[in-house]
């Protein structure tokens, strides 16, 4: 799978700087060959096209559709053996726990996501902590791995990243389907009275970036000829337990759990990416 073989370690300068920043951008992990995979088999659950006889959990697009807005696909790792292998890989989960602290790495989910290239349509994401749709979570500790599948610029929509916003608590003033950037931005620093610092995260294919579930982040569409691909890798260190009773109860992952206020997300849905101490409890043993 990788470019550097035994995958990358972060650094303490890394680390310090995610603790800091609230995000971290990592080297490229994806030689040439496995991008052409993936982005072939991108395409195929954009399609309908699921290898393993399993559709994923959702998607905003009908199987077949014109790709003429921002595709969002849940659970893609689903439909296709060659997905889960690449974005399940420990040296994802590695990094992860790294940054995070913690001794161990789950999914929480994935998000396949496809911006087109400038159809005129609204393309934006709009500014939001992940942690706003992810209350059923707790801690506040889940991080969103986001591997590009083609080099991201600001022209074809690339992530944009607030630092520091991670230190800010939980806000109300978020949204990911609003479409006024700067509308949105202005709610933000009036609800916070902090001076709103972006940074756009442009890298090339193959690479990652890492951000906190608490960090503020959106994007701009996408205005090039080309797509622009990615998966975001949504992980949570191993013991995340299920708050009941908030906003979030209707979150996929509290129905795939279908427990109680303080049970752990284990099992089979949340499979361990990486830990200090492995067992049976991985996607590939399930």
């Amino acid at each position: 799978m990788t470019h550097l073989s035994a995958g990358y370690t972060p650094t303490e300068a890394d680390t310090a700087f995610y603790r800091d920043n609230g995000y971290w951008i990592a080297p490229r992990i994806l030689d040439d060959a496995t991008l052409d995979l993936l982005r072939e088999r991108h395409a195929a659950v954009i399609r309908g096209e699921y290898r393993t006889g399993r559709a994923p959990w959702s998607r905003n697009i009908e199987a077949g559709a014109p790709v003429d807005r921002l595709v969002k696909i849940d659970n893609s790792y689903w439909s296709d053996a060659a997905i889960a292998r690449h974005l399940l890989s420990p040296v994802i989960g590695r990094m992860a726990a790294r940054l995070a602290g913690v001794p161990s790495i789950r999914l929480w989910h994935d998000q396949l996501l496809h911006k087109p290239p400038d159809t005129g349509a609204p393309g934006n994401v709009g500014w939001h902590q992940d942690q706003h749709y992810w209350q059923c979570a707790h801690p506040a500790n889940l991080l969103t791995a986001w591997l590009a599948l083609d080099d991201v610029t600001e022209e074809n929509g690339c992530m944009q990243v607030v630092p520091g916003s991670h230190q800010w608590g939980l806000l109300d003033a978020s949204d990911f389907f609003e479409q006024d950037l700067d509308a949105l931005r202005t709610r933000i620093e009036a609800a916070t009275g902090r001076e709103f610092r972006t940074v756009k995260c442009e890298m090339p294919a193959g690479a990652l970036s890492f951000h906190h579930c608490l960090t503020i982040h959106g994007s701009g569409p996408n205005r090039s000829s080309r797509p622009r691909r990615s998966w975001a890798i949504h992980l949570m260190p191993g013991g995340t337990v299920y708050r009941a009773g908030t906003p979030a109860d209707a979150h996929m992952n509290v129905a795939l759990l279908g427990g109680a206020d303080g049970d752990p997300f284990s099992g089979p849905y949340f499979p361990v990416l990486w830990s200090e101490n492995p067992g049976r409890d991985s996607w590939e043993a399930d």
